[in-house]
Formats: structure tokens, sequence, C-alpha cells
């Protein structure tokens, strides 16, 4: 299932990451393990945030894809499932016919 992992780094710890070297080094890394089909980086709400869409195989990949970012910035990560527009072509139907019941 393809799902959008929000990753929000307090400024205290992203501060210290950037200037100790390793926020760099941190996300190179996990990009590369995780493989993410995009990434894009903002600020919100004050905090450096990333927006990873990542392939779930299975529910029990959520520690895998998030505890990294708990451990080394106590970041607050989120899961949403999303959809390319593909799928949701392909639900609407599904979704239509579901109304009409």
């Amino acid at each position: 299932m393809r799902m959008m992992l929000k990753v929000s780094v307090p400024t205290v710890e992203g501060n210290k990451a950037i200037k100790d070297g390793s926020m760099g080094k941190f996300i190179e890394h996990a990009l590369s393990e995780l493989k993410p089909e995009a990434a894009y980086f903002t600020a919100e709400k004050g905090q450096r945030t990333a927006y990873l869409f990542v392939d779930m195989k299975e529910n029990s990949d959520m520690p895998y894809l998030g505890e990294r970012f708990f451990f080394a910035f106590n970041a607050a990560v989120d899961f949403v499932p999303v959809m390319n527009a593909e799928e949701l072509k392909k639900g609407l139907p599904k979704a239509m016919a579901g109304m009409a019941a």
C-alpha cells in the first residue's frame, strides 16, 4: 500500500543535528534504505517536515519505516494511506456503486 510518511522534527533536535552534521547523513541513509517514490521537504508549523511516499507491504513495516525518525530526532511520525490518480480512477466506480445501493 502506498503510504505517506509525514515526519516532523522538533526545532531543538533539528538544530542540533544540522550543527553536528548528522541530519544530512541521516536523511541520505534513510532515503537509500526506504527508497521512497517521492520525498519532499518543507517547514510546517515551525518544524522541519518531510513527506515521504513509500510502498508499505504490510502493517508490520510501520516500525521499520518510522522508528528511525523517533530515535534520531524525537520526531512526530504520521502514516497516511494515499493513492495516485490511476488508483483513484479505479476506485471511484466502486464508490459510486456503493452509493447506488
